[in-house]
């Protein structure tokens, strides 16, 4: 599990592990986070120097436990899309 927080709430801790994986990955990688409320979902940011790549993640996906391991596999395969 990602988070046990929802919404706004989780933004923060979502972030911050989006950065960690993103630096262990590549450290010029940095990541942001927002949440959509309408589609209840967070919204990944992913920046190298010009290049940016956006993508979602639901709730439901940070906030099992089980799903963790498919959010960071899918967070480091957007990181090596980004660089391509």
């Amino acid at each position: 599990m990602i988070t046990n927080k929802q919404g706004e709430a989780a933004v923060s801790e979502i972030e911050q592990w989006a950065n960690r994986i993103a630096r262990s990955t590549d450290d010029k990688v940095q990541a942001s986070v927002y949440y959509d409320a309408d589609s209840s979902t967070y919204v990944l940011r992913l920046a190298k120097g010009s290049r940016v790549l956006l993508f979602r993640l639901s709730e439901a996906q940070v906030q099992t436990p089980e799903r963790e391991g498919e959010c960071e596999k899918t967070l480091k395969r957007k990181i090596k899309d980004l660089s391509s």
